[in-house]
């Protein structure tokens, strides 16, 4: 007899489809004391990887220079037959400099301002560039739940 876990689970297409479809991310970074601080904010995903921006000198990017464990949270839905989500926990690496770094950066822009044209996507994105970096979130575990699939 399944798991209600394993009914519950989220197939990678289903998880891609709903991160998509997500606006906020909350990120949990580890403070000096090895307690989680925890932050909501905007993201992108290219491939399996989860892309954000951050002030170079916030605490979450202080917090990954020295510890890149890092979990993640997307999640939906006002009542518990509803709810859904994916959480990820996995190593950080923070991009400041060179192409890659730029390009990155354009995803994310792109991601969450839809509709720029090429040349104000790529003026955002350098002007973005002068106090910000990108993180590469790249997953190591993913859970996944869509209790919707229990009605079914």
């Amino acid at each position: 007899m399944p798991k209600q876990r394993d009914k519950i689970r989220m197939s990678p297409e289903e998880v891609e489809t709903f991160l998509d479809s997500a606006k906020s991310l909350i990120v949990a970074t580890l403070d000096g004391s090895g307690a989680p601080h925890l932050t909501v904010l905007w993201f992108a995903r290219q491939d399996a990887n989860i892309l954000f921006e951050t002030y170079g000198s916030s605490q979450k990017a202080l917090n990954l220079r020295r510890d890149p464990r890092v979990a993640v949270l997307c999640e939906d839905g006002e009542a518990y037959a509803e709810l859904r989500g994916v959480s990820i926990q996995g190593t950080a690496e923070i991009v400041d400099s060179g192409p890659e770094f730029e390009r990155l950066m354009s995803v994310i822009v792109q991601r969450n301002n839809p509709g720029l044209d090429p040349a104000t996507l790529a003026s955002h994105a350098v002007a973005m560039m002068q106090k910000l970096v990108v993180v590469v979130v790249r997953p190591e575990k993913v859970i996944s739940w869509d209790h919707r699939k229990l009605s079914a």
